[in-house]
């Protein structure tokens, strides 16, 4: 399959991509929260659950994993990736380190990965994945992020699409714009355009096909401690305007990170894009919390509830899905759900 043609099926229309790239650290967090032991086999048993529930056939058009689970073989006899692929969607791997603190910086990182990547391509690509993640993260305040901050992360995150596309594989292009801080939804259009410049200026440079590519950004949305509340409609419109302005026309799909937005947020916020979206961007979720939060509680309340675990993952894929194509509604949120 052509790069074009991944990144399309990956994105395609009703469908979004599940996130479950989280590291052993954030998982720890997550299960922590629902008294479960961090110990692999839980994590395989989890994220097995879901990879095997009737929603990946119809909502999901591609799944993030991490090094440990890309690797790992399921109870059901098939590798990991075998299983995702089995349901018709592609299996992708987060090959970032991580945000490092910047040098001569104490409060911004940059993403790290880049030594080595090329020959962990290769390993991932021989594993059965065909897209890849990096994650760079900005943060707002009065004084960030610095251009310092935006070029860096911008360079890299050009390096790693254009080692990727060496690779045969679809690279995921993530700049985060956080949502911690006070500041209101306009400084986040202009912290948010200043980013994504810098991103396709650097990935212009670095010769990355576009077509080859999918854009996973934050919406525009007003920071979490911001005593002035944006509405759906505002966000949506601010958001769509936003990508309208700086994402090339080539770039085939766009898949939204919920970045802590509650699950219904999450679901309600991408509908309203999509009702107005105008654009010949398929635009999706990329979700981890946003698709896996009700699924947790259900993993915490008995791991071995795979009916419940999955009806909870399932209603939330389908939620998602149908505000991939603007036709969610807070009736259907309440109906399917009961």
């Amino acid at each position: 399959m052509e790069l074009n043609e991944i990144a399309k099926k990956m994105c395609a229309k009703g469908k979004g991509i599940l996130a479950a790239d989280e590291s052993t650290g954030t998982i720890a967090k997550r299960f922590k929260s629902i008294n479960v032991e961090n110990l692999e086999k839980n994590r395989l048993t989890f994220r097995q659950t879901l990879f095997n529930a009737s929603a990946m056939k119809d909502y999901i058009g591609g799944v993030i994993l991490f090094d440990e689970t890309i690797r790992q073989k399921t109870s059901l006899g098939s590798t990991i990736p075998e299983l995702i692929s089995k349901h018709g969607a592609i299996p992708g791997i987060k090959v970032d380190k991580g945000a490092k603190p910047m040098a001569g910086s104490l409060n911004e990182t940059v993403t790290e990965g880049l030594d080595g990547l090329r020959e962990r391509l290769d390993e991932y690509y021989k594993l059965g994945a065909r897209f890849t993640k990096w994650r760079a993260v900005y943060k707002i305040s009065e004084n960030f992020p610095t251009s310092q901050s935006i070029k860096s992360n911008a360079h890299a995150l050009a390096r790693y699409a254009a080692l990727v596309q060496e690779a045969k594989m679809v690279p995921i292009v993530e700049p985060e714009v956080l949502m911690d801080g006070s500041h209101d939804i306009d400084k986040c259009y202009k912290v948010t355009t200043d980013v994504l410049n810098e991103c396709y200026n650097e990935l212009n440079n670095h010769k990355v096909d576009l077509k080859g590519t999918v854009l996973k950004p934050n919406m525009v949305i007003p920071g979490s401690d911001c005593k002035k509340k944006s509405n759906t409609e505002e966000i949506a419109k601010k958001t769509l305007e936003c990508l309208k302005k700086n994402v090339p026309a080539e770039v085939p799909g766009i898949a939204f990170l919920s970045g802590g937005q509650s699950e219904i947020e999450a679901s309600r916020n991408l509908n309203e894009i999509n009702k107005i979206n105008d654009t010949d961007f398929l635009i999706t979720f990329s979700y981890g919390r946003g698709l896996q939060a009700s699924a947790l509680k259900e993993f915490g309340k008995n791991q071995s509830d795979e009916r419940n675990i999955q009806k909870a993952f399932n209603h939330r894929a389908k939620m998602n899905g149908l505000s991939s194509k603007g036709e969610w509604s807070e009736v259907m949120e309440k109906e399917t759900a009961a």
